[in-house]
């Protein structure tokens, strides 16, 4: 279970580092939108983790950063962009 944990984290750790770099980069709505996608990715890691090492905080926090992720992909990738 340990070592489920463990790779869990790692893969929340770095996609997250990935996805914020993504986002800050500003390549464009496409760009910024998969950022998101690999956000909800790592914020699902995280809650993943969470609940086996039962973090309440840890859980709690990347559930609402889950729901703002998930607005962030309906923003950038699924909502027309509107005119100008």
């Amino acid at each position: 279970m340990q070592t489920l944990t463990t790779m869990l984290k790692w893969v929340a750790s770095v996609s997250g580092v990935i996805a914020a770099a993504m986002v800050a980069l500003d390549y464009g709505r496409r760009t910024t939108g998969w950022g998101f996608v690999i956000f909800v990715g790592s914020s699902l890691a995280w809650i993943a983790g969470a609940a086996l090492t039962r973090d309440g905080a840890l859980g709690t926090q990347n559930v609402v950063l889950l729901g703002i992720n998930l607005f962030g992909v309906h923003r950038y990738l699924i909502r027309k962009k509107a005119d100008a």
